[in-house]
């Protein structure tokens, strides 16, 4: 017998038994990242989050396991359901609280549901996604919401689930030696751009370097996390990472944290963090206190490949959207989430939005493709 259980904090389960499920070594499902959001004041009630991970137990013994939040909100999810919200609502429901598949703040693919990868993964995903679909029932609740899943779990999330699909631009590493080969892939005009963009920054005189987050001070991370709260609040966003959460992580996650800084006369003006995986690079946050044209695509995008290329790392992801990040070498690939509404007329109604949904993806995925910056297509 399977048995379903809950828990209000991802503490309860052990560190050994979640990470052996994980089906690879994508940073942002593991026991110490999705730990340290919780411990450091991230994940929190008043701000729409509160933990309720998923676990299938079999005499026992964690078998499959999945991140779960109970959400009073839509924010920091990067798939928008606010017309959905306000839908339901208008028609007298209540939307909120709904449950998310999903990693705080990160629109980052990966696994979602873990299960091993053995015979039984199949089984054991699909086993997870119906307990999910049960607790909602039982617990009247309006929907639940599984994003940025891996291909292989998608088979999991059939029946009454809703499909959605998006498009980030990912970069892939085509073997290249060193950055010079990579740009000399891309077409003449392309090209040119990228070495105008990086001779701005070099002849602002900055000092730039990537640096492992084991090798940061406390009052770099400071001073890192203080650029990043200040980019959120001139853009008039709610900066969801707290500063014990960046002081911790080059602790606990060593050098799986990156961050790519920009200093003048030896004090930190810009900077941008990413973590990684053993094949691949996740850009996640910047921000700066100055304005020098072409910084920000030299610490997201430029040293990001660079430092893929010298560690042989195979993809760099970084963020969700971003059309001029085509121009920059990278690709479109689409991304998946699955949904899972309650009520039977709603979902119906919401299925055929969908439908015209998918349409104006598919001809968007497809005229991106058609304005490749590379000179031949691999």
């Amino acid at each position: 017998m399977i048995e379903a259980r809950f828990h209000d904090s991802i503490e309860r389960i052990p560190a050994p038994a979640w990470d052996a499920l994980r089906p690879d070594d994508n940073p942002f499902v593991s026991h110490a990242f999705l730990a340290l959001l919780e411990r450091t004041g991230c994940i929190r009630p008043d701000w729409g989050w509160q933990a309720h991970h998923l676990g299938l137990y079999e005499d026992g013994a964690l078998v499959a396991a999945a991140p779960l939040y109970l959400k009073g909100n839509s924010h920091g999810e990067f798939v928008f359901d606010w017309s959905w919200a306000s839908a339901w609502e208008r028609a007298g429901g209540d939307y909120y609280p709904k449950l998310l598949n999903a990693v705080p703040y990160s629109p980052v693919p990966g696994p979602r549901l873990l299960a091993g990868n053995d015979a039984h993964t199949a089984e054991r995903q699909q086993a997870l996604a119906k307990a999910m679909r049960d607790f909602a029932g039982r617990m009247n609740l309006s929907s639940v919401h599984a994003n940025f899943l891996r291909d292989d779990e998608l088979a999991a999330f059939d029946g009454p689930w809703l499909e959605r699909s998006d498009v980030q631009f990912h970069w892939h590493n085509r073997g290249y030696a060193d950055f010079a080969q990579f740009l000399a892939a891309l077409n003449h005009k392309k090209r040119k751009n990228i070495r105008q963009e990086r001779a701005h920054v070099a002849q602002a005189g900055l000092d730039i370097a990537m640096r492992g987050g084991d090798t940061l001070s406390s009052e770099e991370w400071r001073q890192i996390h203080a650029l990043y709260e200040a980019t959120f609040d001139v853009k008039g966003n709610h900066a969801a990472l707290t500063q014990q959460m960046f002081s911790s992580m080059g602790e606990v996650l060593g050098d799986r944290v990156q961050v790519a800084l920009a200093r003048h006369d030896g004090r930190i003006i810009a900077m941008a963090l990413f973590l990684q995986s053993c094949n691949t690079l996740y850009g996640r946050y910047w921000g700066a206190e100055v304005d020098v044209p072409g910084l920000h695509f030299e610490l997201c995008y430029y040293q990001g490949i660079e430092y893929a290329i010298r560690h042989g790392l195979q993809r760099f992801e970084p963020g969700a959207q971003g059309e001029h990040k085509l121009a920059r070498g990278f690709l479109p690939v689409r991304t998946h989430s699955r949904h899972y509404l309650v009520n039977r007329s709603f979902r119906d109604a919401v299925r055929e939005a969908l439908v015209r949904e998918a349409e104006a993806m598919d001809e968007y995925a497809q005229d991106l493709l058609q304005h490749s910056p590379y000179a031949h297509t691999a």
